[in-house]
């Protein structure tokens, strides 16, 4: 299963959510990435990402974009392929 990465805070729904829709994926390690704790880690997602929102999810090495987009992805199918790489 490919490796995931989120780029989040500790009182964001959104995340909340994505990370929900990612344990019924069964997805049961995620690479928390807290922005709220280090600036300087807002300024690489940022950097990375093109986005000052979170959360930002990678799967893999390819960014999924934010909740929204990833419940998307979901409803095509396509995060099933993403996760198995």
């Amino acid at each position: 299963m490919a490796n995931v990465i989120m780029y989040c805070t500790a009182v964001c729904p959104y995340c909340t959510m994505a990370e929900k829709l990612l344990l019924s994926k069964g997805v049961w390690e995620i690479e928390k990435i807290r922005v709220d704790l280090d600036p300087s880690r807002r300024d690489e997602m940022i950097a990375k990402t093109g986005r000052r929102t979170v959360p930002q999810i990678y799967i893999g090495s390819t960014h999924v974009g934010g909740y929204d987009d990833l419940a998307a992805l979901d409803r095509a199918g396509r995060v099933d392929l993403l996760l198995a790489g």
